[in-house]
């Protein structure tokens, strides 16, 4: 198999960053080996590419690894999360990891630099956020004595546990190590946009003392990123509309899709009292979250919360994204000429408070600033209000009791304001809404132990009955 084993620090400063693949016998440099740019176009890593042979090789070991105690489990994960938030990994300290992340991906440095600790807080609560997802009538171990007069004990569906992840947040390599608390071995093959996340996640753990043959990374290209999935029992794949098309009829994948998050404002609230709410649902952590708010529908004239909100988000900085106050995405010049080239065409109907002819704001070194975007519709079930955008982008339309809780499905969040509980009751017995935040919540705020998009141990586990002499 072409490639050599080699240490992942670069010689020198100014060398690219070298990302192996971690296999089940190491670290693994690749021949084929893919530049990863910054958002000027300059290289700032080069990413080792797996065949399909190392995948399969790979997924097989997972398979065959002996796992250890959960004591032992939770106690390494817990040693990771202070190596990946603290220590010196692959050469690169806290500062340099985050730095790297937030120009390859152009997400503002304080985001990154916040989501370093979330995702340290995550880890050493794992166990803690996997229990509250057991059910209480389920014990942990067939030994347990109730089940010798019959009792649910609770167990994993399958031994092995593969991630295709996302790129848009370093958050979300938070959620997966949880697979590894309860026993399942992991192989996360990672974005272009974020592959250092990933990779110092899992040098981490596996100094933390999880074996090579417990968690790996496995990058891949396109054609072969299907090995990686056929190899496990399940897995969990990030991305757009267009993959969870793809992977929507098969039961043993979990698709985390675009979030379409929304808040609806009532008439017998004043959505001026709740503004700086609804600004930082729309804006925080740049908008690049599933969790960001997408549409706000409001019972009544849209208008001056339009007017309000274009203000509002219009004085945001236009700043590069590693600079301390930068609160917005960046991409490259031409990535972002086509984001707003493509709102422009989708936007046709709807009234622009700012437009796509704002978003586009050039830093002249190859990479620009997506500055925000507000348009108003003319009636709830307009179709931009399914649009998901990378950057601060957000529909307003009105909303009356006449058109129902149609206008509010397919939402992985939802901010209802309002003083009517019977209408609480409905959104809260709606399928099509993930998760109902009550009053003045952010769509953003989560927290350890609260499910994302239901628990993930909901998908990893199931109960058994056991019944014993």
């Amino acid at each position: 198999m072409a490639g050599d084993p080699a240490a992942t620090e670069p010689t020198d400063p100014t060398d690219p960053i070298h990302l192996d693949a971690l296999g089940a016998k190491g670290a693994f440099r690749a021949r084929n080996r893919e530049a990863i740019t910054d958002v000027s176009g300059a290289v700032v890593a080069e990413l080792s590419l797996v065949p399909s042979l190392f995948v399969n090789r790979t997924m097989t070991a997972l398979r065959g690894a002996v796992g250890r105690p959960v004591d032992e489990r939770i106690d390494s994960i817990a040693r990771a999360a202070e190596i990946f938030s603290t220590a010196t990994v692959n050469g690169q300290s806290v500062a340099q990891y985050e730095h790297a992340v937030s120009r390859v991906g152009g997400i503002p440095l304080t985001v990154v630099r916040t989501a370093t600790g979330s995702i340290a807080t995550r880890l050493k609560m794992a166990h803690y956020s996997v229990r509250q997802a057991q059910p209480r009538g389920a014990a942990d171990d067939w030994r347990d004595p109730l089940t010798r007069t019959g009792h649910a004990v609770w167990t994993r569906r399958g031994d092995v546990f593969a991630v295709h992840a996302a790129g848009n947040h370093p958050g979300t390599h938070s959620l997966w190590p949880e697979a590894l608390a309860l026993g399942y071995r992991v192989a996360v093959r990672p974005s272009r946009r974020d592959p250092f996340t990933p990779h110092r996640l899992i040098t981490a753990l596996r100094t933390a003392g999880f074996g090579d043959d417990e968690v790996v990374l496995l990058p891949t290209d396109h054609e072969r990123a299907d090995d990686v999935l056929r190899g496990a029992d399940l897995g969990m794949v990030y991305g757009g509309a267009d993959v969870v098309r793809k992977y929507a009829a098969d039961p043993t994948l979990l698709l985390q899709g675009p979030g379409r998050s929304k808040i609806l404002l009532t008439s017998d609230v004043d959505w001026r009292e709740h503004l700086d709410t609804i600004v930082a649902s729309v804006s925080h952590h740049g908008g690049t979250g599933c969790v960001n708010t997408t549409a706000v529908l409001v019972e009544g004239d849209p208008a001056p919360l339009c007017a309000a909100l274009a203000e509002r988000l219009a004085a945001l900085p236009t700043l590069p994204p590693e600079d301390e106050k930068a609160v917005l995405p960046v991409q490259s010049a031409a990535g972002a000429r086509a984001i707003a080239a493509y709102l422009g065409r989708r936007a046709e109907g709807t009234r622009p408070w700012l437009g796509s002819t704002g978003v586009v704001a050039d830093l002249g070194d190859g990479s620009a600033v997506l500055r925000p975007a507000v348009h108003q519709a003319d009636r709830a079930d307009a179709p931009q209000l399914g649009i998901e955008l990378p950057f601060p982008c957000v529909w307003v339309a009105p909303w009356t009791p006449e058109d129902g809780l149609t206008p509010l499905r397919d939402s992985l969040v939802l901010t209802v304001i309002t003083h009517r509980d019977e209408l609480v009751d409905r959104l809260l017995a709606e399928p099509g809404i993930g998760n109902l935040y009550v009053g003045d919540q952010p769509t953003y705020q989560i927290a350890p132990g609260l499910p994302h998009d239901g628990f993930l141990a909901d998908f990893l586990m199931r109960s058994k009955t056991v019944i014993r002499n």
